[in-house]
């Protein structure tokens, strides 16, 4: 599978060049791609029960390409899920797509989730936002919430809040596969992905052409779905 999907990758790239982004690296994506395969055994069975696993996984790959997300630096994730492959960008891909093309310049971004037991204080100060934020020690805690803060060069902050049943809300909601792994596995990260994704929002991000941005808007998306109900597998 490796070998092949590196021929049609490289060809596929290649086609595609206009579109990716600056300075974008072939030889190093097609690399690295191929080295996050061969370790990942539940695509190596996805491309093996599926007769269009191949396709889906090129596709998943082209689309990382496009945002410059690197797969085996878990910037994005290839989740295979039943008949079908999600494409997730993961919390550290968008943190990487808020610092690269944010319009006005980041100093730092980050997301937390909040947990029973954690100090958590939004207010305003002399018209300035404040954020404060005490997380216990080791805390096991149930999730309560989370929020996301955009700090910029110039000195200026963004913020944004929801509590659990608004993340769960979206999760169900908005997601297009709001059961997949992704988040019944790494549900805070999940989380913390929600709220800073919803923070962007104010936030203008100038990426390089139109392929870009339409890539970015359609994250959580799955690949070439097929029209039987989708169940979870043990991949």
């Amino acid at each position: 599978m490796a070998n092949e999907l590196s021929v049609i990758l490289d060809s596929e790239l290649t086609k595609a060049e206009c579109a990716l982004p600056k300075n974008f690296n072939k030889d190093r994506f097609v690399h690295n791609a191929i080295a996050m395969l061969n370790g990942n055994e539940n695509l190596a069975k996805f491309v093996a029960k599926s007769t269009t696993g191949l396709a889906q996984v090129k596709a998943g790959l082209m689309k990382a390409a496009m945002l410059n997300l690197d797969a085996l630096s878990d910037e994005c994730y290839l989740i295979p899920y039943g008949s079908t492959l999600n494409f997730q960008t993961s919390y550290k891909g968008l943190i990487k797509l808020c610092m690269l093309y944010s319009e006005r310049p980041i100093l730092e971004v980050y997301a937390k989730v909040v947990k029973d037991g954690d100090r958590f204080e939004e207010r305003i100060e002399n018209g300035n936002q404040v954020i404060n934020f005490s997380p216990k020690p080791f805390n096991n805690g149930e999730v309560i919430g989370a929020f996301a803060i955009v700090r910029f060069t110039d000195g200026g902050l963004l913020y944004d809040t929801m509590s659990v049943d608004e993340l769960e809300y979206n999760r169900k909601t908005f997601s297009k596969v709001p059961n997949s792994p992704a988040w019944s596995k790494a549900t805070n990260e999940m989380y913390k992905k929600t709220v800073l994704r919803r923070l962007l929002k104010t936030i203008t991000l100038n990426f390089e052409n139109t392929e870009q941005q339409a890539s970015f808007k359609d994250d959580d998306f799955v690949v070439n779905k097929e029209p039987e109900e989708v169940e979870e597998t043990d991949i």
